[in-house]
């Protein structure tokens, strides 16, 4: 991990030559210069750590990464749906962190500036997810997502679509695994900053099949055949606190 240096200061031209001193005598030590005078007022957090020409990762590194934990999750798993379940658990804790890393970083729209002490959490469901559908997918993805949705039958269950998921751009799934979404890594990172902010729900991973699009389904899957939904599903007390709030206002 490199280090920064303190900063220096040029010389001038037109300064003069220091002499040498005296046969006899000790040289003046120089005022030393607290590192702590000459450090910018940013913190390491309002750094990013990639510091590359287009702070991007190498896809290379990323499909081996992607990789590695699916196949260290889908040793001893009794299922699909236990795979799918420790791909959440591997993305969970990386959403609380992320969560607290972007609110420090950039102003978000509950609040107007970008002061770790004026950055709070969200109080109300849209605000949340549309900081998890534009910030945090553009941190992690490079883009937003492309839909945000709210189901008609369950009020407390919303949607978030992304047509061409990075996470299962280099996974080969096997026929017999058809029903498996290695995006479940992905919304284990979202059901993580929904915990961190207190609007604890559960977060599944869900591809769009013909069957699932309704008319012009074959057209839709031609297109998009990685389509997933991520549905979010919040508690009970959520859902009650929401509605409180919105009487308030």
């Amino acid at each position: 991990m490199s280090t920064s240096l303190p900063a220096s200061r040029p010389i001038s031209q037109n300064a003069p030559l220091q002499q040498h001193p005296q046969q006899g005598t000790l040289p003046t030590r120089p005022q030393s210069v607290s590192a702590r005078q000459l450090s910018t007022k940013k913190n390491i957090y309002d750094r990013n750590l990639n510091k590359t020409r287009t702070a991007e990762l190498s896809r290379a590194s990323f499909a081996y990464l992607i990789g590695e934990m699916v196949t260290y999750a889908q040793r001893r798993v009794t299922g699909i749906a236990d795979l799918e379940k420790r791909l959440n658990n591997q993305g969970y804790p990386l959403g609380l962190k992320l969560l607290d890393l972007l609110l420090y970083r950039s102003p978000t729209p509950f609040s107007s500036t970008s002061s770790a002490a004026n950055n709070l959490r969200p109080t109300r469901v849209l605000p949340l997810l549309q900081f998890i559908s534009t910030t945090l997918w553009k941190h992690l993805f490079g883009r937003p997502a492309d839909a945000l949705e709210r189901s008609q039958d369950n009020k407390d269950e919303y949607m978030i679509t992304d047509n061409e998921p990075v996470v299962n751009t280099y996974i080969s799934v096997p026929k017999e695994m058809s029903q498996l979404n290695c995006a479940a890594y992905a919304a284990g990172i979202v059901e993580g900053v929904c915990d961190g902010c207190g609007f604890y729900a559960r977060v599944s991973a869900h591809t769009v099949g013909e069957e699932d699009s309704g008319a012009g389904a074959k057209e839709g899957s031609q297109m998009w055949p990685g389509k997933t939904v991520f549905l979010i599903k919040f508690t009970e007390e959520v859902m009650e606190r929401e509605e409180i709030l919105s009487r308030g206002k």
